[in-house]
């Protein structure tokens, strides 16, 4: 699709950015980005498509080159995430065949002694019980000391930001996961890099893993 769009732009002046990011967004298509990655693929396509609208139907190449930048930078952004997937999946594969090896072997061994594997197994069920009771009491304990130190609520402070709030170390001590603040508080933040004296925000608690990974997901975009 883009090879074509690239032929038909021969006859007017390319902008700058448009040579770059054409490339990197056919790659994109190539490495079935938008299956794995729908939503920031199709973002990246408007943001491209844009630029070429104002490029072929507006002819202002100087307009049209500010979006083909910021599709670059997207495409740049999701060509990390595909590499950091491709990375994470290339273990995945590596630890399932550890896996099927260490299966095999386990095989092995219960055939050749099947006394000394029912005593393993036993042996393996006790010390997930006691390791089971030790995640009970550190969670528990973990519950106790949750209200005395972190808090609920925060009052902003004159000049400070989502990323100054969210790294303090009695917030999240990690500056790249503001957006949950800040989606915790869109009744009262329309803007997130602008805060106001005397706000007080709502600080989440209860948040998993996937919340964290959409949070710096999002950060980084912004």
């Amino acid at each position: 699709m883009f090879n074509l769009l690239l032929l038909a732009a021969c006859a007017t002046p390319v902008p700058t950015w448009r040579s770059k990011v054409a490339p990197v967004v056919d790659e994109l298509g190539r490495q079935d980005a938008a299956r794995l990655f729908p939503q920031e693929y199709r973002n990246l396509i408007e943001t491209f498509e844009h630029g070429e609208a104002i490029f072929h139907v507006k002819s202002n190449d100087i307009e049209a080159d500010s979006f083909y930048m910021l599709a670059f930078q997207k495409a740049e952004l999701l060509r990390s995430e595909l590499h950091r997937m491709k990375q994470r999946l290339a273990e995945e594969q590596r630890q399932l065949a550890m896996l099927k090896a260490a299966q095999a072997e386990e095989e092995r061994l219960i055939r050749e002694a099947a006394e000394a594997e029912l005593r393993l197994r036993e042996l393996e069920r006790i010390q997930a019980e006691e390791a089971a009771k030790v995640v009970m009491l550190q969670k528990k304990a973990a519950s106790r000391d949750l209200p005395q130190h972190l808090p609920s609520s925060y009052t902003v402070r004159r000049g400070e930001t989502l990323p100054q709030i969210a790294g303090r170390s009695e917030i999240y001590n990690d500056s790249t996961i503001w957006p949950i603040i800040y989606r915790a508080n869109r009744d009262q933040i329309r803007d997130p890099k602008r805060l106001w004296p005397g706000q007080i925000l709502s600080i989440p608690r209860h948040f998993n893993r996937d919340d964290v990974l959409e949070a710096r997901r999002y950060s980084g975009k912004k």
